[in-house]
């Protein structure tokens, strides 16, 4: 699994980690990153290894929560850099025993490519979700999607469709890093398959049309390239045999017309030619796919003579 927890967890496990912190304030744990996602990791792995066993004695038992109203943006766009950060938002109902308003307890999305059980690949937020009660069993929680494509979380493969779920971590004053922590004692609960959404590779296009000025039924020559986020590398790289739109737009006008459709080369560049007729601006104009959202390039000005 490529994630951030990965680490964490594996530390926890292995006692690396002293996570006694975990027990301040909210406040304060909200801060500490790196504890809450290795305390929560440990617990979330205890359950996923003992799922399906019966009568597991080392597992935290069945927290009364369930999630719904999940809603996260239809893509994320993701470069080679940036931080990218998307806001969840989901409604979480629990048993009115479940003490939502705790230090220790934990709400939070995720986000998961493969199998829900034993993920390809898996992105959360860098803190823990906020929740607001609208009743004495339901809350409304508002948490984000963290991204760091610099530090290799994604890999090229992993654009497409990522599924999303929601967990819920009560600690009930267990320390995952002390001596003396009761697994048992922790209620967990992790609901998969709430929504999807697309995790795409980001994507530039560029234009330039030449000569310029031209005269009055001469050709243009319209060139560009469409790259994309390459995320085993860390570079942009030409996205190859991609149609792309040369749309026009009068001088003067607000509406740009499609003149023709043309396919990238092998190393993602664009050439083409028209006829000169009127003052204008020319544009590349690409669709998107499930792996790479949309892009269109700024016009570039075309004076006729």
């Amino acid at each position: 699994m490529r994630n951030r927890a990965t680490v964490a967890a594996v530390s926890a496990l292995s006692g690396a980690l002293a996570l006694s912190a975990f027990a301040v304030p909210a406040a304060q744990a909200d801060d500490s990153a790196v504890s809450y996602r290795a305390a929560v990791a440990k617990v979330r792995q205890a359950a996923q290894a003992e799922s399906g066993r019966a009568a597991a004695a080392e597992e935290p038992y069945a927290l009364n929560v369930s999630f719904s109203n999940f809603k996260i943006a239809k893509a994320v766009k993701v470069g080679t850099t940036n931080h990218v950060a998307t806001t969840v938002t989901y409604t979480m109902t629990h048993g009115a025993d479940v003490k939502i308003t705790a230090a220790d307890f934990i709400t939070d999305p995720i986000i998961y490519r493969g199998s829900s059980t034993a993920p390809d690949n898996m992105l959360y937020g860098n803190k823990p979700a906020k929740c607001t009660a609208t009743s004495a069993t339901t809350a409304d929680c508002k948490g984000t999607i963290d991204v760091y494509p610099g530090s290799h979380e994604l890999i090229n493969t992993d654009a497409g469709t990522w599924r999303a779920a929601a967990e819920a971590t009560a600690f009930n004053g267990q320390k995952p890093g002390g001596d003396t922590f009761d697994i048992t004692k922790v209620g967990y609960k992790k609901q998969d398959g709430l929504a999807t959404t697309l995790v795409q590779r980001y994507s530039k296009l560029t234009v330039n049309a030449a000569p310029e000025p031209v005269k009055k039924g001469k050709p243009i020559t319209v060139t560009g390239k469409l790259s994309r986020a390459n995320w085993d590398r860390g570079t942009y790289n030409g996205y190859v045999s991609q149609p792309v739109n040369l749309q026009f737009r009068k001088n003067g006008s607000n509406t740009y017309t499609t003149v023709k459709t043309i396919k990238t080369n092998s190393t993602g560049e664009l050439k083409t030619t028209v006829t000169a007729s009127v003052d204008g601006y020319f544009r590349y104009t690409f669709a998107g796919t499930t792996t790479t959202p949309a892009a269109t390039a700024t016009g570039d000005f075309i004076d006729v003579q």
